[in-house]
């Protein structure tokens, strides 16, 4: 294939992961909406997630975006140190975003600071928003997208701590945050709590917390004790199903850490509303493109 030839496929394999994202929740979050569901007992939050099940499957049969707040679009990047085509990546993304912005379409998200004027694309200075991890040993390319929703990262924190504060102060965050974001975040939530060095580490850890599956426990069992604590703890604030006081107001918390400075303890919490809309591709070496995350994708002519 020739290198315009695999420019062009990569696009539209990008194309589509785009579209799998806006359209198609992934499977965790689904389910877990689905469990919700059964478990509720409250008549008026059983129709609001009845409702946001019937707007997901209403979505998928017209294959239309799940929400009309298609987010602001982040990539992440985790590519080989001997993939061949890391060149090509960032103008691929670029490219496909804008592309995919008028094929599905996407609403456009990208607004100039200064003047407030919309690219109308999706494109714009650093955005999308592309994240990098370079993996020594290995010839492929994995891209997980995020569809990142405006009322849900308005209420996103930072703080640097003092070591005094420490562990309590961090979870005592996550809980500040639940109750004064109340409704605005389109409740069910999934939490995610980074702590770090610094206060972009910490946000940085926090923004990959939201990538993990619903369900999917932190391999280190006491951080996995605390986020189930913070899970409980989240649930007792009380807004519940799009803040109709009843119901779960997460459907998970995520805790991701980095080692931090003897003298800070930054923490970060970032929330995703119900719409937790992630994709991932995987890319070999031959230029061969799979769906991890959505593998109905690999059929022809999806797009």
């Amino acid at each position: 294939m020739s290198h315009q030839g695999l420019e062009e496929k990569l696009k539209k394999s990008t194309v589509k992961l785009l579209m799998a994202a806006a359209v198609y929740l992934p499977k965790d979050v689904k389910d877990a909406l689905e469990e919700a569901y059964r478990r509720e007992k409250g008549e008026l939050q059983k129709k609001m997630l009845l409702s946001i099940l019937e707007n997901l499957e209403i979505a998928e049969k017209e294959k239309r975006p799940l929400c009309q707040d298609t987010g602001a679009i982040i990539f992440y990047v985790k590519v080989g140190e001997n993939f061949p085509y890391i060149g090509l990546l960032p103008k691929v993304l670029r490219e496909a975003t804008a592309e995919a912005t008028e094929l599905i379409p996407l609403r456009p998200n990208v607004v100039d600071v200064i003047t407030g004027k919309n690219t109308g694309n999706n494109v714009g200075k650093y955005l999308p928003w592309i994240d990098w991890e370079i993996v020594p040993d290995a010839d492929f390319a994995e891209i997980t997208v995020m569809l990142k929703g405006g009322g849900s990262e308005a209420v996103s924190m930072m703080k640097v701590l003092t070591p005094a504060e420490g562990l309590n102060g961090a979870l005592k965050a996550v809980l500040d945050t639940m109750f004064e974001a109340g409704p605005r975040t389109c409740p069910p939530n999934i939490v995610s709590l980074g702590i770090g060095a610094t206060g972009e580490i910490a946000a940085k850890m926090a923004k990959r917390g939201l990538l993990r599956p619903v369900g999917e426990r932190h391999p280190d069992p006491k951080i996995a004790e605390i986020e189930e604590r913070l899970l409980e703890a989240v649930n007792t604030i009380g807004w519940g199903v799009h803040g109709t006081g009843g119901g779960p107001t997460a459907l998970d918390v995520h805790v991701e850490v980095a080692e931090r400075h003897p003298a800070t303890f930054a923490v970060s919490v970032m929330v995703y509303c119900w719409a937790a809309r992630r994709a991932t591709m995987r890319i070999a070496p031959d230029g061969k493109v799979s769906y991890p995350s959505h593998s109905f994708l690999e059929k022809e002519g999806w797009v």
